[in-house]
């Protein structure tokens, strides 16, 4: 390997480099000393995001198993944004007493799922993306665990592993199938291969039922709830974005790429998958009462608006579910942000207990009414403009219905976004959560989710605007 191929795996060498000083630094301090591993790993980890856009070299290695173009670039751009943010929101959390021998466990563990998930996003053939997959599973059973001493946070570990095995044995059956009747693992050679008969029609359901646990589809969605409620907060957080972004980016470049030859099978699947996940997320979310269920059923709702760009199958479709990704991860980071910073200040995650918020925090209420008013899509915030690209995706390919159905859908979840809005600024409590400050790395996180939920919908506003000029509109 010379240079050139190791500039082609920026992300993931830097990365690895990052890990291993971590380990370094956490063998070399003595336990008084472990918390500055916290500043140690989240510097390293903001100058690898800053390194992420230097100038993209494209390429492929180890004979097109590994490949990065402009798209994989920009998705692990987008990737590593959340994960900072993620780990400027966990930086008081860890600095408590129950996490103080334990720090780098975390970095340790979200550093090796993010290479995992790097390496699937450039993966050119499905053994790749299987071991991406794998390495980016199993540390993530060990993060839901990572108040192993609590019931809550252990239970969701082990149901978060079992149900990832089940997953992954699914999607190997599903690739050994596309092997044995092609071949060949790789995207461009099974690509030409591939036809409408019924073994491969077979091992493509085998092959999408387990990266639909991954994102978490109906009716693969069952573990989402539990393991968000028993997993720490800031797990939770990055279970839901970066996780949930990295498998949806993945399926887009496999569908698009691999099976775009028997389209008219997977559209369809799509667009029943797209209705239930839809509908049963928001219903169930109506119902809850605990925070992170209710944000857990809110992302389950939110991957099936997803499926509306994926299913249009052309450009404008797959640049819709990148850009709704994006914003989707300041959106939803911005609400687990001030869900985490409430709870490791008040131990209280339940919606009762935001009765009232308003007049006693009223910059953490109105940080999370315009990341639920973004998650609903209410202009003229990102999140608006997020769903509109995904349905003008859906539209543009003839699925009027379909887009008749999320609008209702977006509408349901509307409702349940104001029963929070509500509770904060209109209900009255007679103990409300007491006023506190926040601590700066959060602010800072939090400001970050602001700043990209607004000016992300002003430069969507700008770019409407200078598309209608372009086309005499």
């Amino acid at each position: 390997m010379n240079l050139d191929s190791f500039l082609l795996m920026r992300h993931e060498m830097v990365l690895t480099i990052i890990t291993l000083m971590v380990l370094i630094a956490d063998l070399s301090f003595n336990e008084e000393k472990k918390i500055k591993v916290i500043w140690l790993a989240t510097a390293l980890f903001a100058i690898n995001t800053i390194i992420g856009f230097l100038p993209n070299i494209s390429g492929n290695l180890f004979g097109n198993m590994y490949k990065n173009t402009d798209l994989q670039w920009t998705m692990k751009n987008i990737l590593n944004l959340g994960v900072l943010v993620v780990l400027l929101q966990s930086v008081e959390w860890l600095k408590s007493a129950d996490n103080k021998y334990k720090i780098s466990e975390f970095y340790l563990l979200v550093f090796s799922t993010l290479i995992g998930m790097q390496f699937m996003i450039s993966s050119g053939s499905f053994l790749m993306l299987y071991l991406g997959l794998e390495l980016a599973t199993i540390p993530m059973a060990a993060l839901a665990a990572y108040d192993r001493y609590r019931h809550h946070s252990a239970e969701a570990g082990i149901k978060l592993i079992l149900s990832a095995a089940m997953s992954s044995a699914v999607l190997l059956l599903g690739i050994t199938l596309i092997y044995g009747t092609t071949g060949s693992t790789y995207f461009d050679v099974v690509a030409l291969k591939y036809a409408n008969i019924p073994l491969q029609t077979l091992a493509f359901i085998f092959f999408f039922s387990g990266m639909a646990f991954k994102i978490s589809l109906v009716p693969f969605h069952l573990w989402t709830a539990d393991v968000y409620e028993g997993a720490p907060v800031n797990v939770t957080s990055y279970l839901s974005v970066i996780s949930k972004g990295a498998s949806a980016f993945i399926l887009i470049i496999v569908l698009f790429t691999v099976f775009n030859s028997i389209s008219m099978i997977w559209k369809p699947l799509l667009y029943i998958i797209s209705v239930l996940t839809m509908t049963i997320g928001n219903l169930f979310a109506i119902r809850q009462q605990n925070m992170k269920r209710f944000l857990a059923f809110s992302s389950i709702a939110q991957a099936g608006f997803i499926l509306l760009g994926i299913i249009g199958a052309s450009s404008i479709g797959m640049t819709s579910v990148v850009y709704f990704v994006f914003v989707y991860i300041f959106s939803n980071l911005g609400a687990f942000g001030v869900v985490s910073v409430i709870y490791y200040k008040t131990q209280k995650e339940n919606m009762d207990d935001y009765n009232g918020l308003y007049h006693t925090n009223p910059k953490l209420s109105l940080i999370m009414m315009l990341a639920l008013f973004s998650l609903a899509g209410i202009p003229p915030v990102a999140g608006y403009f997020g769903k509109f690209f995904l349905f003008t995706a859906a539209a543009s390919s003839g699925y009027y219905w379909l887009v008749f159905i999320a609008v209702l859908n977006a509408t349901i979840s509307l409702y349940y976004y104001l029963l929070v809005v509500k509770a904060m600024f209109i209900n009255k409590s007679e103990t409300p959560i007491a006023y506190f400050k926040t601590d700066v790395p959060a602010k800072i996180a939090l400001s970050i989710c602001v700043l990209g939920i607004f000016f992300i919908g002003f430069f969507s506003i700008i770019y409407q605007y200078l598309e209608s000029i372009s086309f005499g509109i």
